[in-house]
């Protein structure tokens, strides 16, 4: 045991985690920590981004894409609070996140003090746990426990404020390092229980047996992949289970990644934007097995009507889930990959052709077509045939977000990173910031709206600085798309503050950052940005130029039957 600065068992307590990134923004309170990184930055690489709400849609893409907890760094007060958003953003899309704050000194706390806030209050209803650390000797056992949380069971953020008077250099503490797989096992971890507890639940031999039989007797079944797939990287389990199964594979927006996109029994999205054979197939199929799946309101747009004909099976390590949005007729509580192992282990091979042969010529994708104008469908058409297999794609949200779930084909989990659950506009540059800080051999895409570009633009001084290949493509119908889409089809047309006839030029601005700009109106100057950009092996923002009434196909309205199609 050794004697070290509270700072110094903080940067340690990282290294143990096998922390190498960290992606924040410094201040006032937490400048200790900061002075002791400067020690540590030979084995600690600091991310500076613009703003700290990038920093953490960073650290949040570095997690989805390596699997790995991200670390994002803010300091008291307003950088506390500008984490939030994105705090939210992983909550909601169960990514394993650890945010470090540090706040006033404790003769500072509830006086009103510059830069004062209750950030642990805040964040506790969009967080798995929070720590407050009033005492140095905390330390160790907080780091610890705030990394377990955040990466078992179901994964998601941790955030722990720190004092600043715990910080001081005269603060120091008793410390052993312990690799972090052995620390899951030291006694700091013993005092987390319930759900917060490191150790998954085990599925109960009983309710596999159960499924096994109803899989037996279905003649129609379909399989929902969703996100638990993609945090729990059962992606192989998932697809040996699929084809054992012989089932058509429906894929939630979070799903993606979890089975590939171009298999012979995928049938695409599903819900409110989904497919017409996933749609149509969870209307007609008598078993529906959803793994990893929370049925949101995005999916079972009318909970009494979803999956009808279907007994409904839910397998989700969260007990929390369970019948929350949708009731079934059975479920399995544990992780996907466990109990797809399980399931898979002596499991019948089934053939359903009739099954298959109703539902997937439903899945033909609608052509990109010839047209002089640019469209959606060419653009992302253009990128699907130029990327590498493994590249990232990460997306902000809106229209741009929908077509890039139907027209490109992902593969593996953490290949697609968007935020689902809170649907954030802005999350999807510092994601793609964060995937290529932590997968710097792939080539990563930032699909964005040019309303979403507006709100994270300024992250290209990033992009810039550290040499990231990433290129952002710019999906610019002059609107905020998706919501003049709704208010074409449900509001009688009366576009209420969504035109964006303003500034800025993308390109002109994407220069003034140091980066190279394309303008493209056409799928052959598409083709030839798009191949510029690649060789060039630098970032880069292409500016494709969209009709203003392009709209996402097919669309069900919230709340109606999912084959109540307003488009087809």
């Amino acid at each position: 045991m050794l004697k070290i600065r509270a700072t110094q068992a903080i940067m340690e307590c990282l290294l143990e985690q096998g922390v190498d990134t960290v992606f924040g923004y410094p201040g006032g309170t937490i400048l200790n920590v900061y002075d002791e990184l400067y020690r540590y930055q030979d084995r600690i690489r600091h991310i500076l981004t613009a703003h700290e709400q990038g920093a953490a849609h960073a650290a949040d893409g570095y997690a989805r894409s390596t699997g790995k907890v991200g670390v994002c760094f803010a300091t008291s007060g307003p950088g506390a609070t500008n984490l939030t958003t994105g705090i939210a953003t992983a909550y909601l899309d169960s990514s394993p996140v650890v945010f470090i704050t540090c706040n006033v000194g404790e003769n500072l706390l509830g006086k009103d003090a510059f830069q004062e806030v209750d950030i642990t209050g805040i964040a506790m209803p969009i967080t798995k746990a929070t720590f407050l650390v009033r005492d140095a000797r905390q330390i160790p056992d907080v780091m610890r426990q705030a990394f377990a949380v955040a990466a078992t069971g179901r994964p998601g953020p941790v955030l722990i404020d720190f004092l600043k008077n715990v910080t001081a250099a005269d603060q120091e503490v008793d410390y052993t390092f312990i690799p972090w797989r052995e620390n899951r096992q030291s006694e700091s971890l013993r005092v987390l229980t319930g759900s917060h507890e490191p150790k998954k639940p085990e599925p109960d031999d009983h309710d596999i047996e159960i499924l096994r039989r109803m899989i037996a007797q279905a003649e129609r079944p379909l399989l929902l992949c969703g996100g638990g797939v993609v945090r729990g990287r059962a992606h192989q389990e998932f697809r040996a289970f699929a084809e054992k199964l012989d089932a058509p594979v429906a894929i939630t927006l979070m799903g993606g990644g979890g089975f590939p996109g171009d298999h012979p029994l995928t049938t695409g999205m599903i819900g409110m934007h989904g497919s017409r054979a996933s749609n149509v197939a969870c209307n007609e199929c008598d078993l529906l097995i959803a793994v990893g799946c929370r049925f949101s309101d995005r999916v079972a747009l009318d909970p009494a009507t979803f999956a009808a004909q279907a007994k409904i099976v839910q397998i989700d390590v969260d007990r929390a889930e369970i019948d929350k949005n949708v009731t079934t007729d059975h479920h399995i509580i544990g992780s996907a990959r466990r109990v797809l192992t399980l399931l898979n282990e002596g499991m019948t091979q089934y053939h359903h052709p009739e099954w298959k042969a109703r539902i997937l010529p439903m899945r033909a994708p609608s052509a990109a077509g010839t047209d002089a104008r640019l469209t959606p469908q060419q653009v992302l058409e253009t990128i699907r045939q130029r990327m590498p297999r493994d590249a990232i794609v990460a997306t902000d949200v809106g229209q741009h977000q929908m077509w890039a779930a139907k027209y490109l084909h992902f593969t593996y989990p953490g290949q697609l990173l968007t935020s689902g659950g809170f649907g954030t506009m802005g999350f999807g540059l510092g994601a793609a910031i964060g995937a290529q800080m932590g997968n710097p051999d792939k080539q990563v895409f930032h699909i964005t709206g040019d309303g979403c570009f507006r709100m994270n633009c300024h992250e290209l001084c990033t992009v810039e600085h550290y040499g990231l290949p990433i290129i952002s493509v710019v999906f610019n119908n002059g609107t905020l798309g998706m919501v003049r889409q709704w208010q074409n089809l449900i509001y009688g047309k009366r576009y209420s503050q969504t035109t964006l006839d303003r500034g800025p030029d993308f390109v002109k601005l994407a220069e003034a950052y140091g980066i190279r700009g394309f303008r493209v109106r056409s799928q052959a100057e598409m083709v030839q940005a798009l191949d510029q950009a690649l060789a060039a092996g630098t970032g880069a923002v292409i500016d494709c130029v969209l009709d203003m009434d392009e709209m996402v196909r097919p669309m069900v309205a919230a709340g109606s039957p999912i084959t109540d199609f307003l488009l087809s």
